[in-house]
């Protein structure tokens, strides 16, 4: 009753939250009517039975009902469970195009099956949509025998997938594929010269796995292939004068950690070094016939050089202008290699292994296997950690996740936590959340978050708990951000005599048994990121033998956090692990005014904290900052999404425009016709010579080529115009010129003769083309493809510019809620140089833009 009240209260005030279930409810009830009539049912029954239901417009409720029904048992048959009302519930829910909150535990694994199967006999092919290879691997083997028994045929695609088997997989009526590889996939099929190399099927339905951190928190990472082109080394002069830089005085970082960037002073070092070892290198590579003759000469002169001396001084050799038009990409190459160096964190940002640099995924804590950074900035990694350098190359192709997504048909999902990214799943994609109620009542204990001034004292606070906590021998779970935070908290555990496992993305491959087995008494199991990791973790181990009765009598799983995350959600997500199905559990976080969250998006002006002898603070403005941190980091990432949105919607337009003549070029005769009216002559001729047959092959080569090529070259005019498009505000005078305005006035006048200009090319090319017997000779004819691709996701604006303007509008926008004011704090309780020095350098800065804004 109360979920019912809160929902109609939420749609009320226009609020999104969860939908009212009370008609699921209702025909979940009738499918357990209709339960007992398909239990004396043969198994070759029960398929006849389903395929009896299959329609091609869509199962209607009555045809759900008794679906669900045959669902429900052939999981009981094959499975040897029977789906909870609750699972009947989002299946119901899914089938209806709803995103399903769903807690860990309660199964959502075999309702999104019971969804995808029922959208199957509803005439619909389905992509399930997990986060990684593992997870599509496991649940499309793990359910494989319910959609045998429903006569339902399902697949799945991993990275190893061979286009042969992606081609059969997409065939299928269910297919479960990572999200970044059915993305690829679609950016592969964009540029193919002919159909029968295109491996996916028609987007229809998409069942999104982890909903909330597929549609919100990856949405707006580009997905792109790359042709190789050049291998990008970086000077190994730059690194090694980077490498001397000092923070500070060379170069400062931005309060956000985002960004860095030289000194006055900084520039003057680099400038001098720099020039130092040209000039040395160009004097080394004189050749010494002349520098014997030029010493010859100079021996003789000597003496009259030095009667001049005093009168006229030597001439001095020009300066080194580091920002000369003629020195860009060493200034390229300097900011890069600065950005390397100083921001991006070894063990934090990445992994070095098998002497290749490998990306961490922050959202998942395991190696990124398809990431790498961009303009430069994978290259100056490899440098600074001295592995071989990759391949480098241009983009052909790139898509969002986002606009992946709204391509299908229809959309469904489930996840852990959705109502908190409710609105937001909304604005962006049109879809409402259900949350179901757990079948057992959640009796977890969640503590308050202890917050501590500074960062080693809450580690060691942290350590002595974990200590207090395991002496009981109950289970314990501890989430940590980073692979390096993981290593340094297993290595204080070690310390003090606490025995325990490590998962992180060193190890990840062995993380199913070690998941598995985080609820035997006396386990503590340090693990970075706990979203997506699709284990689930059970009292007395994975088959409950393991002392369940004294996990429960010690009171469950106890989940700690070493520190608050960007979103309240993940925390949410990192809590979930416990209390399982009824079980008991519990979960405390540790925080500190030192954390990156706090120092990042806080807001410190006027905190005057008074820890206790433990460095713990608990009054109540100290624990506010928290709430607030979070709610901006919440805050900025939506504004970033809607922004990034914003900026690749008019690029997707643009490229449905051309690939709609993309298409007629390859399965229609539209090549042929164009070339045959602009170059009649020539064509007629190889026709004469050739055959039509080859010539409209040749025709359709050329033509795609120039449409790739032209396409190619829009985006790459498109990254460099959105990166300094902002400053065309700045140029506005009186009138205010928004950036997306400006910038889709560009992009749209240079795509406005971007087809026309392709077959302008393509008719040149024509006109000049090898055609031989054997068909066109791509690379005497200049058409060449590249000699590879490779596919791999990139964060948008990696150097942050974007967010760093976002950020800042709404650091100063959201404020500490006036309940969690703290008491007045005398002058001589409180020492300020406690205070951590990123936030004491804070509130250096914000009094002094509160001092500007009073003389405003």
């Amino acid at each position: 009753m109360a979920l019912k009240i809160t929902s109609r209260f939420r749609r009320l005030l226009q609020r999104p939250g969860s939908i009212d279930l009370g008609p699921y409810d209702r025909l979940s009830q009738l499918v357990a009517e209709a339960e007992e009539s398909v239990q004396a049912l043969t198994d070759e029954e029960l398929t006849e039975a389903v395929a009896d239901l299959r329609t091609t417009g869509g199962l209607h409720e009555d045809e759900q009902i008794e679906f669900l029904a045959l669902a429900r048992d052939a999981a009981r048959r094959t499975l040897g469970e029977r789906a909870f009302d609750g699972q009947i519930v989002g299946a119901l829910a899914m089938l209806q195009g709803r995103v399903v909150e769903m807690a860990t535990g309660e199964g959502k694994t075999l309702a999104g099956a019971f969804a995808a199967a029922g959208y199957a006999v509803g005439g619909r092919r389905v992509h399930v949509l997990a986060v990684n290879d593992y997870l599509a691997r496991r649940d499309s083997e793990w359910m494989g025998p319910v959609y045998e028994l429903l006569g339902v045929t399902v697949s799945h695609v991993g990275q190893a997938s061979t286009p042969e088997e992606r081609r059969t997989a997409y065939q299928a009526e269910v297919c479960y594929v990572p999200v970044s590889e059915v993305g690829f996939d679609v950016l592969r099929d964009r540029l193919v010269n002919d159909v029968s190399e295109r491996v996916t099927a028609e987007p229809d339905v998409a069942l999104v796995d982890e909903a909330d951190s597929v549609l919100i928190d990856e949405a707006r990472v580009p997905l792109v292939l790359a042709g190789a082109t050049r291998t990008e080394e970086l000077d190994d002069d730059i690194v090694q004068i980077v490498r001397t830089l000092r923070a500070g005085v060379d170069y400062e970082i931005d309060g956000d950690g985002r960004t860095v960037a030289l000194t006055d002073a900084g520039t003057d070092k680099v400038e001098k070094l720099l020039g130092e070892r040209i000039a040395e290198a160009e004097a080394a590579a004189e050749p010494a016939a002349v520098v014997e003759d030029e010493a010859a000469e100079d021996e003789a002169a000597e003496d009259e050089t030095e009667d001049k001396a005093e009168a006229e001084p030597e001439a001095e050799r020009p300066a080194f202008n580091l920002y000369d038009d003629e020195n860009l990409d060493r200034l390229t190459q300097i900011n890069v290699a600065l950005h390397a160096e100083v921001l991006l964190r070894k063990d934090v940002d990445y992994l070095v292994r098998d002497g290749k640099v490998s990306l961490i995924n922050n959202n998942r804590g395991r190696i990124a296997k398809l990431q790498r950074w961009p303009d430069g900035l994978q290259a100056a990694v490899e440098a600074k950690e001295a592995v071989p350098v990759s391949d480098s190359g241009e983009v052909l192709d790139s898509i969002t996740v986002q606009a992946l997504i709204k391509g299908y048909k229809s959309l469904c999902g489930m996840t852990g936590t959705a109502v908190v990214v409710g609105e937001s799943l909304q604005e962006f994609y049109d879809v409402e959340v259900a949350v179901v109620p757990p079948n057992k009542p959640n009796i977890r204990k969640d503590d308050v978050d202890r917050l501590y001034l500074t960062v080693k004292q809450k580690n060691a606070a942290l350590v002595e708990h974990i200590a207090e906590v395991h002496e009981t021998g109950r289970p314990i779970l501890i989430g940590t951000h980073s692979v390096e935070e993981s290593e340094q908290l297993s290595d204080q555990l070690e310390a003090a005599g606490i025995p325990h496992v490590v998962l992180n993305a060193k190890n990840d491959a062995e993380e199913a048994s070690i998941i598995a087995e985080a609820g035997v008494p006396g386990t503590v199991t340090v693990s970075t990121q706990m979203a997506g990791r699709g284990t689930d973790i059970r009292l007395g181990g994975k088959d409950e033998s393991h002392d369940k009765d004294k996990a429960i009598e010690l009171g469950g799983l106890y989940v700690v956090g070493t520190g608050l995350h960007a979103s309240r959600r993940l925390d949410d997500q990192l809590r979930g692990r416990a209390g399982r199905q009824g079980d008991p559990g519990g979960s405390l976080f540790f925080a500190s005014l030192g954390d990156e969250l706090v120092v990042r998006y806080s807001v410190s002006s006027g905190l005057r904290p008074h820890p206790d002898e433990t460095g713990r603070l608990t009054d109540r403005k100290s624990l506010g900052i928290l709430d607030h941190a979070q709610r901006v980091a919440d805050g900025a990432n939506a504004e970033l999404h809607r922004t990034t949105w914003q900026y690749h919607r008019l690029t997707g337009q643009q490229r449905s425009i051309l690939l709609d003549t993309r298409e007629k070029v390859l399965t229609e005769d539209l090549a042929a016709t164009e070339l045959s009216e602009r170059v009649k002559e020539k064509y007629d001729e190889l026709v004469e010579e050739h055959g039509e047959e080859k010539v409209k092959d040749a025709a359709r080569r050329i033509a795609l080529h120039h449409l790739d090529r032209r396409w190619t070259d829009h985006l790459a005019y498109l990254a460099d115009l959105r990166e300094g498009i902002h400053l065309r505000s700045l140029a506005g005078g009186i009138v205010h010129m928004k950036p997306i305005d400006e910038f889709n006035k560009s992009a749209i006048a240079s795509f406005d003769t971007l087809i026309a200009d392709a077959w302008n090319e393509a008719a040149e090319t024509f006109a000049e083309a090898t055609i031989t017997d054997s068909g066109l000779d791509e690379a005497a004819s200049g058409v060449p493809r590249p000699t590879a691709t490779w596919t791999y996701l990139v964060n948008d604006n990696p150097f942050g510019t974007e967010a760093d303007r976002i950020l800042g509008r709404l650091r100063n926008a959201i404020r500490p809620q006036s309940g969690a004011e703290a008491e007045e704090i005398l002058p001589e309780e409180f020492d300020e140089d406690e205070l951590p020095e990123e936030l004491r350098e804070a509130d250096d800065s914000d009094d002094a833009d509160d001092v500007k804004d009073s003389k405003k």
